[in-house]
């Protein structure tokens, strides 16, 4: 496993990754730098630099998502939702197929370690209320109105 860290308008990001792709972009306030490197943590970086600047809406970096099977089955609906869109934890569960499950759904997405490549900040309340973020609710609405600015 390699880490590096990587300035963002969000802040500090912990970028770690191993031979197959990304497994964690989390974010990191401890203000340590890391300077580890991969194939797919350069190709990240670059593609990060893009995003914020609005000029790449998706992400083609390998990922290595490690979790459950259900864990990983609610980070690819997650990715399917389109760039600058937003649905409620209750539609993701009926596109998982599971439309009982809003609160196992919601769970799932509170483990995802790969920040906004995994677009976990696009699943907001049924009642259009923001919804939680592990990541703090500043980097969820500074993230959804990027998108809405570039759309």
């Amino acid at each position: 496993m390699v880490q590096c860290t990587f300035p963002s308008p969000i802040g500090i990001l912990l970028i770690s990754a191993d031979e197959r792709g990304i497994c964690a972009l989390d974010f990191d306030d401890s203000g340590e730098v890391v300077k580890g490197s991969n194939p797919h943590i350069e190709l990240l970086k670059k593609e990060l630099e893009a995003y914020f600047a609005g000029n790449l809406k998706t992400f083609s970096v390998p990922l290595h998502p490690k979790g459950t099977l259900f864990q990983e089955s609610v980070w690819n609906v997650l990715r399917s939702i389109p760039y600058g869109e937003t649905v409620s934890y209750s539609r993701e569960a009926e596109l998982l197929k599971h439309p009982k499950a809003t609160r196992a759904v919601a769970n799932a997405n509170g483990k995802n370690k790969i920040a906004i490549v995994i677009p976990c900040h696009r699943v907001i309340a049924k009642d259009g209320g923001i919804g939680g973020y592990s990541g703090g609710l500043w980097r969820k609405e500074y993230l959804l109105a990027l998108e809405q600015k570039y759309r």
